[in-house]
């Protein structure tokens, strides 16, 4: 994502994001930002089918 830099250990692993403030300014809003910045991070993440979410919301008593 243009203008979103992070800072990694010697692992490579992920540790700090540094944002340029001038590019910000190119975001409407803030929180577009940000569900930029999570959704980058989930990319690699498997996905979950819609009716598997729903069982297992519902086992938790959350829906």
């Amino acid at each position: 994502m243009k203008g979103v830099s992070y800072i990694t250990d010697e692992k490579n692993r992920k540790k700090a994001v540094v944002i340029d403030l001038k590019t910000l300014e190119e975001y409407e809003q803030i929180g577009d930002l940000f569900d930029v910045i999570i959704a980058e991070s989930r990319r690699d993440e498997s996905s979950v089918t819609w009716e598997e979410l729903k069982k297992r919301l519902k086992k938790k008593g959350k829906l």
